[in-house]
């Protein structure tokens, strides 16, 4: 199948022309003064190949650019490229073993210097040196090398045919970094670089003024910016911290702040606050899903920093969770639709699936999960020996105890999550310690913590998660062997649980070579089946984000493919 094919849906069918002011009027740039954004979970980098978090790819999405985002359709569109390499244009080889991309002319850094391909071969190295701990390692898969053609041209060739070529350099998680600023900051000195990952130049409408992490950072207006008149704002305030009550209040309510981000809150709750007539709640369906992660490794404390939650090439295995007995009864005690009824109302729906959507990929292979079994879980495991030998109320088996420490960032949601989900696990005779993170740390990216998410030093953690785009191969490419965080990669990886299986590998390796779409859809589902049935990964709820805006702020368009703040240069005051 031609890739014209492949990528039907995925790539706007408009014309690839700039995005115009969407106030509709012309002015100068900083013209609306100040905006005030407020996200709950304090971002700790503004680097993202340094952290898998979004508040993180967030806050730095007004600084560091890709050359295709996704807008609020999911649709991609050319930012920092002239237009979509395809094979009808000759931007894609026909046997798809390369992609070329032009560069927008005249495009510059915010210190005045060039964009060049230099800077976009720097940022394939930074990336891919085998010290980095780089997030973003999977849009990088595949690729033999990223060369200049010409003047403004960068050619990515793969080692084998790329079906969907557009994962490098496309999106927020996978941006451009200035050669110039962090030519010295490679490998294990990545997150030593404090004053390149604090403050990162960029091509963006803003730049970073003062970054104080996990607190708040201050942008003012790219004079160098490459489309005049914009930002329509002169300065930008992204405040972190606190929870998602009061960064909802603090728009729907008093208006000390223009746009509140991930409000995860009961819907009755926003509901009532929408009432006082100051904002509206805003909600994009993506591919954000709930889901409780388990670990498939040791995370006793005793073990200390070099064996605690550490892979080991499978010899540090978790005394019971490796059990898929185990794992598959802890799934069948949860009552998704309670949890969706309290926590999330419209703007979630139950899933058993990690990968939900586009419909293409969603598997129907588990959805026994969405009627929860109490009965069925408790004659699983004692069909597998874990039965309650000293009658203190929790199974055990062979001197082991079903007793698990269950983290998630403070979220008012997540705790009432936790508490429901820790009753149904007591009616199973699992005893369950809960423990929540303020989300700046849980999602932080300081490899000395053991707090954050990636170093996972409990048995179940609960977050969400997602992947830019409309295409999962890059995303499900997350769960290779290779992607587990370890202390020789900062900790830095997006296979949290520690699964590891050859025959995923393979099906990932298989994906980047096949150009079919049904065949693609195929092995997506055939990766998130095998996920989801190993019960390293307990799917709970596929989320709808939303966050809200002042009713003063215009031109706001939420995407749940890309960064919330992928068009703030767009962004304007409207007048009262």
């Amino acid at each position: 199948m031609k890739l014209r094919t492949l990528l039907m849906g995925a790539i706007a069918t408009t014309a690839f022309a700039p995005v115009v002011l969407a106030d509709g009027h012309e002015g100068e740039r900083g013209r609306d003064g100040q905006l005030n954004i407020i996200y709950w979970q304090a971002p700790s980098t503004l680097n993202p190949f340094l952290s898998g978090g979004t508040k993180e790819n967030e806050a730095a999405s007004l600084v560091l650019e890709s050359l295709a985002r996704f807008n609020e359709k999911g649709e991609m569109v050319p930012w920092l490229a002239e237009s979509i390499p395809t094979v009808d244009n000759a931007g894609v080889a026909e046997d798809l073993t390369s992609i070329t991309w032009t560069l927008k002319e005249g495009v510059t850094w915010s210190d005045g210097s060039a964009l060049s391909a230099d800077d976009l071969i720097f940022t394939h190295e930074y990336c891919t040196h085998p010290e980095s701990g780089c997030a973003s390692l999977s849009y990088f898969d595949g690729i033999s090398s990223v060369e200049a053609v010409g003047e403004r041209g960068v050619k990515i060739s793969f080692t084998s045919p790329k079906p969907f070529p557009y994962t490098a350099f496309v999106g927020n998680e996978s941006p451009i970094l200035q050669k110039a600023q962090f030519q010295d900051c490679l490998g294990a000195r990545a997150p030593e670089c404090t004053e390149a990952n604090f403050g990162p130049i960029g091509t963006g409408p803003f730049v970073v003024s003062e970054f104080r992490p996990n607190d708040v950072i201050t942008y003012v207006a790219n004079e160098n910016f490459r489309e005049a008149g914009k930002p329509a704002f002169a300065s930008v305030t992204l405040k972190g911290g606190g929870d998602a009550a009061a960064a909802a209040r603090s728009v729907l309510e008093t208006g000390e702040f223009d746009y509140a981000w991930n409000l995860q809150l009961a819907p009755d709750v926003l509901s009532r606050m929408e009432e006082a007539g100051r904002g509206t709640v805003v909600a994009a369906y993506g591919t954000s899903v709930e889901r409780i992660m388990v670990n498939q490794t040791n995370a006793d404390p005793s073990l200390g920093p070099d064996q605690r939650s550490v892979f080991m090439n499978g010899e540090n295995k978790h005394p019971f969770l490796t059990d898929p007995a185990v794992g598959a009864a802890l799934s069948m005690a949860i009552d998704r639709a309670l949890i969706d009824e309290i926590g999330y109302g419209a703007g979630g729906q139950p899933t058993c699936n990690v990968l939900p959507a586009p419909e293409l990929y969603a598997s129907t292979a588990n959805d026994a999960c969405l009627t929860q079994d109490i009965a069925g879980a408790n004659a699983l495991l004692d069909g597998a020996g874990w039965v309650d030998t000293n009658g203190n109320g929790v199974r055990d088996k062979d001197g082991v105890e079903l007793t698990l420490l269950f983290q998630t960032s403070t979220n008012a949601v997540r705790q009432d999550t936790q508490a429901l989900i820790k009753d149904w696990w007591n009616q199973i005779g699992v005893e369950t310690e809960l423990r929540n993170i303020d989300a700046s740390v849980f999602f932080g990216s300081d490899p000395g913590s053991p707090d954050t998410f990636q170093k996972f030093y409990a048995d179940v953690e609960m977050y969400t998660n997602n992947f830019a785009g409309v295409d999962p191969e890059a995303y499900m490419g997350n769960w290779v062997c290779a992607d587990i965080p370890r202390p020789e990669t900062q900790w830095q990886g997006n296979n949290m649980q520690r699964f590891c299986r050859e025959e995923y590998d393979a099906l990932v390796q298989q994906m980047s070579q096949t150009s079919d779409l049904a065949e693609r859809g195929a092995l997506a589902k055939q990766m998130n089946d095998m996920l989801v049935q190993s019960y390293s990964i307990i799917p709970l709820i596929h989320r709808g984000n939303p966050s809200a805006h002042a009713n003063t702020l215009g031109g706001v368009k939420m995407s749940d493919w890309d960064s919330e703040l992928w068009n703030i240069a767009d962004w304007y005051r409207i007048a009262n």
